[in-house]
């Protein structure tokens, strides 16, 4: 789970995993965090995120679930004599299994590293928005203090006709 926020002062978010009786499996309070677990059941699984850390800002959060099987096996026993004769085919399927599983954690990484891009992307559009917008501000009120000095220093050492006096 990985989020990016805009005007705030913490990136950490709660993010925690429950299985269907509702007992807590894992939780991360990490920028980049990762909850890893084992299941034995099927059923809805609970991805809980909180924010208490940060209540103003944008929130983008990306979500990348992955199940993979180690040791899952859905053929029966086949005899010794047919595992002698397809040995071969047997050593090609279990490189390919192994192959798979690498493949997988690869993508898992790629995909991480694609999220933690786009959080500091996000996060630092944001910024330039934030920073453009006060400086536009401030440029603003230095002009209007610098006019509105002109304007009070000219009327300070105007000078009145000798007809009208003030008194």
């Amino acid at each position: 789970v990985q989020r990016a926020t805009g005007i705030a002062n913490n990136r950490n978010v709660l993010a925690t995993a429950r299985d269907p009786k509702g007992i807590q499996l894992g939780a991360s309070q990490h920028v980049r965090g990762q909850i890893n677990f084992l299941t034995e059941e099927t059923g809805f699984y609970q991805l809980c995120l909180d924010n208490q850390q940060n209540h103003f800002g944008f929130m983008q959060v990306y979500l990348n679930f992955g199940v993979y099987y180690e040791g899952f096996n859905m053929e029966q026993k086949q005899p010794e004599e047919s595992k002698e004769l397809n040995s071969t085919l047997e050593a090609i399927e279990v490189s390919i299994r192994k192959l798979q599983i690498h493949i997988f954690h690869m993508w898992r990484f790629y995909n991480f590293a694609r999220m933690r891009k786009g959080a500091d992307s996000f996060l630092l559009e944001s910024n330039y928005n934030y920073v453009n917008w006060w400086s536009m501000a401030q440029s603003c009120v230095i002009v209007l203090s610098g006019v509105l000095q002109l304007y009070f220093l000219k009327r300070l050492f105007s000078v009145q006709p000798p007809g009208r006096q003030r008194c």
